[in-house]
């Protein structure tokens, strides 16, 4: 199998990864959308230097947040401009009011903290362990502990406050 089938089966088969990350550092389809794709650009330029010491997802999920980061420092983006709450929603099959306005509060809350924080918890959201987020995240797995252990804090406060 060629290289070029190899990575589109490899694209498609995560592209909801792909979505999921993009989605979280954009506040607009057509944001997203060139997110997207210069993600996967960044994916094909380093393909050939994935070394298999970790799950390709873990690999994705870095060159993913690492584009994310860098795209929104060239863009200077205000830390308020994350709109995914919308998205998130529309997403859900559900139709619990409850669990809507709680999803909607958590997602303000989310907004205002910063990049890398915003990216620890999206990934225990994805239900990624502390070792796999240190994997992409390149923090220590002890690192990752605390700075989520602080965030979960801090979240708690800000939450009960309001």
């Amino acid at each position: 199998m060629s290289k070029e089938t190899v990575f589109t089966d490899l694209i498609r088969k995560h592209q909801a990864l792909l979505y999921k990350v993009t989605s979280v550092y954009t506040d607009n389809k057509q944001d997203q959308e060139d997110l997207f794709q210069e993600v996967v650009y960044q994916l094909w330029k380093y393909f050939d230097s994935f070394r298999e010491e970790s799950k390709i997802t873990t690999w994705m999920y870095r060159v993913a947040m690492n584009t994310a980061i860098t795209q929104l420092k060239r863009k200077k983006k205000r830390p308020e401009a994350l709109n995914i709450v919308d998205v998130l929603i529309k997403q859900t099959d559900s139709k619990d009011e409850v669990f809507e306005e709680r999803l909607r509060l958590l997602y303000q809350h989310l907004q205002h903290l910063n990049t890398l924080d915003k990216g620890l918890i999206f990934l225990l959201l994805e239900g990624k362990s502390y070792n796999e987020i240190a994997q992409i995240t390149g923090l220590q797995p002890s690192n990752v502990g605390t700075r989520i252990s602080r965030i979960k804090k801090k979240l708690k406060t800000n939450m009960t406050k309001n």
